[in-house]
């Protein structure tokens, strides 16, 4: 199975601080895979280096194996990317369906096609709003499509982050912390979702989550990372077994 984002030896250095420190990972093609730590662990630092938003001071990072540690954020989507971040960030005065819709950007084609309405240009954006329409469906938005964002409650405030990053056709989605603030009843709900658009879109997942529950019913491989360094590594079984994990997340001393 091939790597679809991959990074090498990652090292990031904020002052005298070294937030990363020599992390390497793997995210294979259609699967879904966990990072997780203690607080400050390095995990976000790292995140936004997976996701271009954070500059490497060493270290390479790979997108289907081929170098991308120059690359820049608006660059993301055109590698196959997309993202959500840990504060939600919409577009509160336009609807749910605008939002998803601004996901789908780079595909609108010409952009004097689109002013001069023509043809191929009506056609697409049909295409693209149907696409939108589906995933709406499948994020359970439909009733909620001409609502404006800022109306909606925080968990499918969450879930129209997630549709908009959707539009983008990516082949990997990198999630900050899904669910975090949601109830137990939203929190459920997204873990349904997330497992659904993996399997039936085949779209590739890596999350950072806090919410332990969540990360061992949905991940199929977890890396658990510490003080900026690679910790421990495998299934979630094999995850909740680590004496290492367990002494990071418990701080005990494991015999």
């Amino acid at each position: 199975m091939s790597n679809l984002l991959r990074c090498e030896c990652i090292s990031v250095n904020f002052g005298g601080v070294s937030a990363c420190n020599n992390i390497s990972l793997e995210v294979p093609e259609g699967k879904v895979v966990g990072l997780i730590g203690p607080n400050g662990a390095g995990k976000t630092t790292l995140f936004n280096v997976l996701s271009l938003f954070q500059m490497q001071d060493d270290g390479e990072l790979y997108y289907r194996d081929k170098p991308i540690t120059r690359s820049k954020p608006h660059h993301m989507v055109s590698h196959g990317m997309a993202r959500t971040f840990q504060n939600i960030n919409l577009f509160g005065e336009q609807s749910t369906l605008d939002n998803i819709l601004i996901g789908a950007h780079r595909h609108i084609g010409n952009p004097l096609a689109n002013i001069l309405s023509l043809p191929g240009a009506r056609s697409n954006e049909r295409a693209l709003r149907r696409r939108a329409l589906e995933i709406a469906e499948m994020l359970r938005l439909y009733d909620e499509l001409d609502k404006l964002v800022k109306h909606l409650p925080y968990g499918l405030q969450k879930r129209v982050e997630l549709a908009r990053a959707l539009a983008a056709q990516p082949e990997i989605i990198l999630l900050d912390e899904p669910v975090a603030g949601c109830n137990d009843e939203e929190t459920a709900q997204l873990e349904d979702i997330v497992r659904q658009f993996n399997r039936e879109m085949g779209v590739t997942i890596m999350l950072v989550e806090h919410d332990m529950s969540m990360v061992m019913k949905v991940c199929d491989y977890i890396y658990v990372i510490d003080f900026g360094t690679n910790l421990a590594e495998g299934t979630p079984e094999e995850i909740q077994k680590n004496p290492d994990v367990i002494a990071a997340y418990l701080g005990e001393a494991v015999e």
